[in-house]
């Protein structure tokens, strides 16, 4: 259920993105406004990584961030990485999602949580953290922030 509740509030910051101004950024260590926005609508697909695999070793992963080029792209790219997550979800047993995952560069282990846990904050709440970013990032372009909890100051104007 927090999937999908959370899944069309990050459709609806998502829609807004100004990707005219996809090279924006705050700050020169700041993704740019594309960049944060792609990588929001692909944090879902981090849980059906999540649950097909046992680890994440980054000295292996050939990460390849890509960046959406327009609102259709970017929605597309959401909707794709939802389906998988409920996919994923829907096909989970309890023992699936207690077994252990491990996120790690090389002998280097940053963690090795249960898949539930993992989930939880490498997917949701690393989404949520982004999400939050994106929406000042849409503040600093005058574009009207959505609600997520209730109508945001823009709505209620």
């Amino acid at each position: 259920m927090e999937l999908n509740h959370e899944a069309a509030n990050t459709r609806k910051m998502l829609e807004r993105v100004p990707l005219d101004k996809g090279d924006w950024k705050p700050h020169d260590r700041s993704m740019s406004i594309a960049r944060l926005a792609t990588h929001v609508a692909e944090l879902p697909g981090w849980t059906s990584m999540t649950l097909h695999t046992d680890e994440l070793d980054w000295a292996n992963f050939e990460y390849k961030p890509s960046i959406a080029t327009n609102t259709e792209e970017l929605l597309a790219k959401h909707e794709e990485n939802v389906q998988k997550a409920k996919e994923a979800l829907e096909n989970a047993t309890e023992e699936d999602m207690m077994k252990p995952w491990t996120m790690r560069r090389g002998d280097q282990v940053f963690f090795t949580l249960p898949k539930a846990a993992v989930i939880r904050n490498f997917s949701y709440n690393h989404l949520y953290h982004h999400r939050g970013q994106l929406s000042v990032f849409l503040r600093l372009n005058e574009v009207p922030v959505p609600g997520m909890f209730g109508p945001s100051a823009d709505e209620t104007m």
